[in-house]
């Protein structure tokens, strides 16, 4: 059964994560859907704005299915994470702009979804945030690249180092969240906005799009490359598999700082 359902309302591509039975936790399979549903979009010149949503009343994402995890040997995590780099690349270098509208928790992997993306509406009550290195692991879908863009360098250290969750009120107060609004209204304003969107010439918004990510002085792909990188010396560690064993038993994890 498909996880992802790729719908258009007349300019507007509608992308929509649909496994809420699992919070709409990033497995590998809905990786693959996701990436080959952004693919479609960056290429259809009859869609202006795409919206990324998702089903169900508890959670947008709650980042990597853990569970999945847990099953996994170390190759597996390299096979999983081409997986997962191959999406957020795909998603980030769409070349419409992008809206994604998160609802109930949007986590780990699912917040990084949103910082992907060029605009975040949210739901009241919405909790986000980067909570992997409380795992073991650090942020690696772009998230220490793109949230220091996003809220400054000292704001994104403080929430990454910590893990902390912060709710959808303090995200806009941050400039991170564009609209917060009642929850059965988060669909309406989204796509509100992508109409306003395409009330402007498709082709200057792009240009636009790709003017604005040229304007930080340095290349957002050599960043990601690093934190790769700082990935591959995390994965082999010690710490890794106890965070993701500590997650699954529902315990205190027990640091070794190896």
């Amino acid at each position: 059964m498909a996880m992802v359902k790729l719908e258009t309302e007349d300019q507007v591509g509608i992308v929509s994560i649909d496994r809420p039975e699992a919070l709409n936790a990033l497995s590998g399979a809905l990786a693959d859907e996701l990436t080959e549903a952004f693919r479609e979009v960056g290429s259809r010149p009859d869609i202006w704005v795409m919206i990324l949503r998702a089903e169900g009343e508890k959670a947008f994402c709650v980042g990597a299915d853990l569970k999945e995890r847990g099953t996994f040997e170390l190759e597996d995590f390299y096979s999983n994470r081409r997986q997962i780099r191959g999406l957020f690349q795909q998603l980030r270098t769409v070349p419409q702009p992008t809206i994604c509208s998160v609802f109930g928790f949007a986590l780990g992997g699912g917040f990084e979804l949103a910082l992907n993306c060029d605009i975040i509406t949210a739901a009241e009550g919405t909790i986000l945030g980067l909570p992997e290195v409380r795992v073991g692991l650090l942020p690696a879908g772009g998230g220490t690249q793109l949230l220091p863009r996003k809220v400054g360098e000292a704001k994104a250290k403080e929430l990454i180092f910590q893990g902390r969750r912060f709710d959808a009120v303090e995200g806009q107060q941050m400039g991170l969240i564009a609209q917060v609004v009642p929850r059965e209204e988060l669909d309406t304003a989204s796509l509100a906005m992508a109409r306003d969107i395409c009330k402007s010439s498709p082709v200057a918004v792009r240009e636009a799009k790709r003017a604005i990510e040229s304007a930080f002085g340095y290349n957002i792909e050599d960043g990601i490359e690093a934190e790769h990188e700082s990935w591959e010396r995390v994965i082999v560690t010690q710490d890794r598999k106890e965070g993701i064993d500590a997650f699954n038993d529902k315990r205190e994890p027990e640091w070794g700082n190896r």
